[in-house]
């Protein structure tokens, strides 16, 4: 196979959605020779804040001189990002020969795999191969029945927050959707949770304390944000003082905060990282479509808020930055997702809307997402194209000199970045 043959066999759709559970992961492995079983890891749940967590931890770690796997999804540009070690994505040659490696495995099952487990088994493949000394692995979704809680014996749990997402799968109350989450819990390993919901709370301690597992929990107290800006956030977090983090997004620190008391559990697990390190690596850290910014004049800005929560924490942060000026916003959202809920959010920030159908055939419809900000009272315009969207916030932005914001799904980015 070549690259483009290979991705049209990852993504094959004879390959849907099948039952939940660990067993076709499981498969995978043993014909592998447990690649999963050869790798230190960190894994990371939760409903928001997995991916800049997992970028930091990463960062920080390949600071202190460590050789780092990171495995997260979606994936914003290219499918390689998927995997890297060391920052870098997967070889061309590496993807094409391990999934030809694979791939008579998953043909010869009777119950085929999804791509998501095909992926994951690659990436322990490839993980085991560079011999990464630690591997941050993020869940895809949920946590209990996810391919990646494969994984045994992680270093560390980690479970950022939770909050509603997924109900169709992961349940309809905080305390459904977080005892999923709290599957990647181990028997005897430590775990973290970084959320502050107290139903959620309790439901994840109750399953850590089920399985003797060490409980800890973020204590944001100690967490002072000194300075935010365009050029990101001065904060101090416990003794660390004047920790500068580029990422963009009120929540950030309280991420870091998640990551910083990781890493004094991981020193318990021999991960010792030195504070030259810690600092080295948040001062580095690069993390695509969280409110990144994207030009200055005018200001754009694209987020990957996907839901209530995202978008919430979407909102504070264009008051925080911004202010009370009010914006221009370009967004698309799944159909499937509670856009009334994130409209209604979005709403109290939006001077004018212009929205736009992303390419997903779950999306919901330009004039169907427009009609709901109308209704609210903001001018909202229905663009037939990303490019007419992004051509007509752009040009309202400048006229009107307030910021674009670019938000609402994920896979509105790649075409708007291209386009900016």
């Amino acid at each position: 196979m070549d690259y483009r043959e290979t991705l049209e066999y990852i993504h094959n759709i004879n390959w849907s959605f099948c039952k939940p559970g660990l067993e076709r992961i499981n498969v995978l492995c043993e014909k592998l020779g447990h690649p999963e079983r050869e790798l230190k890891v960190i894994h990371v749940g939760g409903t928001n804040g997995k991916g800049s967590v997992c970028a930091m931890l990463d960062s920080i770690l390949r600071a202190s001189g460590r050789r780092v796997g990171l495995y997260t999804s979606p994936y914003i540009r290219q499918f390689n990002e998927r995997i890297q070690v060391d920052g870098v994505p997967i070889e061309d040659e590496a993807l094409i020969e391990l999934t030809e490696l694979v791939r008579p495995i998953a043909d010869t099952m009777e119950d085929k795999p999804t791509e998501f487990e095909l992926i994951t088994a690659i990436a322990f493949e490839h993980f085991r191969r560079k011999k990464c000394d630690v591997v941050i692995l993020e869940v895809g979704l949920g946590g209990r029945l996810d391919s990646t809680n494969v994984i045994a014996s992680p270093l560390l749990s980690v479970i950022t927050g939770i909050d509603f997402d997924h109900t169709a799968i992961l349940g309809n109350t905080l305390e459904e959707i977080a005892a999923e989450k709290a599957g990647i819990i181990k028997p005897g390993r430590p775990c973290l949770f970084g959320g502050e919901d107290g139903a959620a709370l309790r439901t994840v301690q109750k399953n850590a304390k089920e399985k003797r597992s060490a409980f800890h929990h973020v204590d944001r107290s100690s967490l002072r944000v000194i300075e935010t800006s365009l050029e990101g956030t001065v904060f101090d977090f416990g003794v660390l003082r004047n920790l500068h983090l580029p990422l963009l997004g009120v929540w950030q620190p309280q991420n870091a905060a998640t990551v910083l008391t990781a890493l004094d559990i991981l020193r318990g697990e021999g991960v010792n990282v030195s504070e030259d390190a810690i600092r080295e690596g948040l001062s580095r850290v690069r993390w695509q479509a969280r409110f990144e910014l994207m030009r200055r004049d005018p200001v754009v800005i694209c987020d990957g808020g996907h839901n209530p929560q995202g978008i919430a924490g979407a909102v504070e942060s264009i008051k925080t930055y911004f202010h009370d000026q009010k914006v221009i916003l370009l967004m698309g959202v799944m159909e499937d997702k509670a856009h009334g809920e994130m409209v209604s959010c979005l709403a109290s920030v939006a001077h004018r809307v212009f929205t736009v159908k992303p390419s997903n055939p779950r999306a919901m419809a330009a004039d169907a997402l427009a009609a709901e900000f109308e209704s609210l009272g903001v001018s909202a315009t229905a663009c037939a194209t990303c490019e007419n969207a992004v051509s007509l916030a752009r040009r309202a932005a400048k006229d009107e000199n307030r910021p674009l914001i670019c938000l609402g799904s994920l896979y509105l980015y790649n075409e708007i970045a291209d386009l900016i």
